[in-house]
């Protein structure tokens, strides 16, 4: 069986990458954690892990500086096209994101992209809606539980080591 093929859809910019480089760590019907480098050269990033929740609507990342420290926790909201027949998964960046920083503050950014997408047609009603839908069930889990029950399938195989 070939192995899982991950694409990233972006609107904003208009972009399709395929994410080669990333290697999966587990994956299950409705989960998928991932180790990475970034793409492109940043100076406040090199690296970090990712949870796709397939079935929620959202992307959790671990962003790493280059001295290995948290620089922040990344909330995608997301939805997927898988195709059977080439056995790739799209994952498509439904604009809205959430930073959640060491120091425990929160921020929800890109609010302004989601609404010039919805408004050059970039994106259609039914997207628009359940990007926000998503947003609310993940800001929602966030203030209650915060951000350590969605972390933990990242956190878990960190703490399991390379082996694992």
């Amino acid at each position: 069986m070939n192995s899982l093929t991950l694409l990233r859809k972006r609107f904003i910019p208009d972009e399709c990458v395929e994410l080669k480089d990333d290697v999966i760590l587990k994956r299950t019907d409705t989960m998928i954690v991932t180790k990475w480098k970034t793409i492109r050269d940043r100076c406040d990033l090199s690296s970090g892990y990712s949870c796709y929740y397939l079935d929620r609507g959202y992307k959790i990342s671990k962003f790493i500086k280059s001295d290995g420290s948290l620089l922040c926790w990344y909330c995608d909201i997301i939805t997927y096209e898988y195709d059977e027949e080439k056995n790739s998964l799209l994952v498509i960046d439904l604009l809205a994101d959430v930073k959640i920083y060491p120091d425990g503050r929160i921020r929800v950014v890109d609010l302004d992209e989601l609404s010039e997408a919805f408004e050059k047609r970039l994106i259609d009603e039914t997207l628009l809606k359940k990007s926000l839908l998503s947003l609310n069930r993940l800001l929602g889990e966030i203030y209650s539980d915060g951000i350590e029950p969605l972390a933990a399938p990242i956190e878990e195989l960190i703490a399991a080591g390379p082996n694992a």
